[in-house]
């Protein structure tokens, strides 16, 4: 979908579509439609985002990991001081590209400052396996694909926002407020974007709690921030900055394809009209007949979009995506092969063109899946579908002590370490002794077998 500034594979929602890593949960999370989203675009739109505000703050672009909850409420929050998770309704509902830079500027802050250590070491000997169990487990269910292990994180966000674990006291938001607009200042960005959201959030503060957004309860809004906010925007040099035309392209684009994969088909048809001309609106419809099984109407307009942008990835990605979901596999290895060719780093879209060359069973394609994987698991070493497809992809081969390897790493990314252990420990006996695979496999086992100590009794 957009061109250098995204990757990843067109977003999707639950079961409907195959997308790479995308989580539905039982029971009451499934009832509201909870499930993490995982696509290069949109997440590498957010680092276009963030990046200067991570080197303004002194911090590691590549460090951070961006989650993307499936989830319409208004939220974006950090753990772990590494992982940052944004709803999806989030993104929705900001009006523009400095919206979302200065929630995560504000995001950073928190960062910067410290508050997160602050606030887990108060509460260390209530919460502390919570937070654990909330923040790794809930980046290894994004990983794996586990929805077991994504129930649990569920069930641990819930006691966390019980006990407002992920609720800063007021000095620490203006703190992050004060972060915000000097980072944004120093990148050269309106902190405008900013104070509109607080004036969404001060709306939100007026509803009862049950109804209020998340964001508003673990982010205590005052006065003072807005007249802060206000008073900087007066002084800055920066407020009369205009978000580059760029930003502003990919933000349409990446509205247009959540509200295609989020809403009802017939609704984003309504939305959209057919003559609208921008790449958003025209996302927005192709992924809408998509979900219709209206494959050959989603393909016109991808092929409209390729013609008039053929080095655009993301228009040849998704254009495999629909194919690939029609079930018309060969014709879906060509778009596919042209996105990777433009993104070599792109691995969920190697993944998929490894998906789609697997199904053909023929050899050549079989050896060519293999080196698509290998690439993908280098760039997304915890993805473990890509790890489940590589077992195939070496069981084709005859090569057993590699299927057994890339079972055992799938089987340790979903959880399920007892299997994980067994699978590395025959892992062992047929790989090279001392070869970088067989050390790989030892890690495994002795991880699966210091975790069965630390659980008995």
């Amino acid at each position: 979908m957009l061109k250098r500034i995204a990757v990843l594979r067109a977003l999707t929602v639950v079961a409907t579509l195959s997308l790479s890593v995308l989580i539905t949960l039982p029971g009451t999370a499934a009832a509201r439609g909870f499930s993490f989203v995982r696509d290069t675009e949109i997440e590498n739109t957010i680092r276009v985002y963030t990046a200067p505000i991570f080197k303004i703050a002194g911090l590691r672009s590549s460090d951070v990991r961006i989650l993307l909850v499936n989830d319409p409420s208004l939220n974006a929050f950090v753990t772990g001081g590494q992982n940052i998770f944004i709803n999806t309704g989030l993104l929705i509902r900001a009006s523009g590209a400095n919206q979302v830079i200065g929630v995560l500027a504000h995001e950073i802050g928190h960062i910067t400052g410290g508050h997160l250590a602050r606030i887990q070491d108060n509460l260390r000997n209530v919460t502390a396996q919570t937070i654990m169990t909330f923040v790794l487990g809930g980046i290894a269910a994004v990983a794996a694909g586990e929805a077991g292990a994504a129930q649990a994180v569920i069930a641990g966000g819930a006691q966390i926002q019980r006990a407002s674990l992920l609720s800063y006291t007021r000095s620490m938001e203006q703190s992050a407020d004060q972060a915000a607009a000097t980072f944004m200042d120093a990148a050269g960005v309106s902190s405008e974007g900013l104070l509109d959201f607080l004036h969404v959030l001060s709306e939100q503060e007026a509803k009862i709690v049950d109804s209020q957004d998340p964001y508003v309860r673990s982010h205590p809004m005052t006065t003072d921030r807005i007249k802060f906010l206000q008073n900087h925007i007066i002084k800055s040099p920066h407020t009369k900055s205009q978000t580059p035309q760029n930003l502003r392209i990919m933000h349409g684009r990446m509205h247009g394809k959540l509200k295609g994969f989020i809403n009802p088909p017939a609704r984003t048809l309504n939305e959209f009209a057919p003559d609208d001309p921008t790449i958003g609106a025209k996302y927005a419809r192709a992924v809408a007949f998509k979900r219709l099984h209206r494959i050959d109407e989603a393909l016109a307009i991808m092929d409209a979009l390729t013609l008039a942008s053929p080095e655009d990835p993301f228009f040849h990605e998704l254009t495999g995506d629909i194919l690939q979901d029609a079930g018309r596999i060969r014709a879906s290895i060509t778009p596919y092969r042209k996105a990777v060719r433009i993104l070599p780093w792109a691995a969920l879209i190697r993944t998929n063109l490894a998906q789609s060359l697997l199904e053909l069973n023929e050899p050549k394609a079989d050896d060519e899946a293999l080196t698509h994987l290998a690439n993908a698991i280098r760039y997304e070493p915890k993805d473990a579908r890509a790890w489940r497809l590589l077992s195939t992809a070496y069981a084709r081969q005859g090569d057993q002590g590699n299927v057994m390897l890339a079972l055992a790493e799938e089987a340790m990314l979903r959880g399920r370490k007892p299997e994980a252990g067994s699978r590395a420990k025959r892992a062992l006996e047929l790989l090279p002794y001392g070869s970088s695979a067989w050390f790989r496999a030892q890690d495994i086992r002795n991880a699966a077998q210091n975790d069965a100590k630390n659980k008995s009794p």
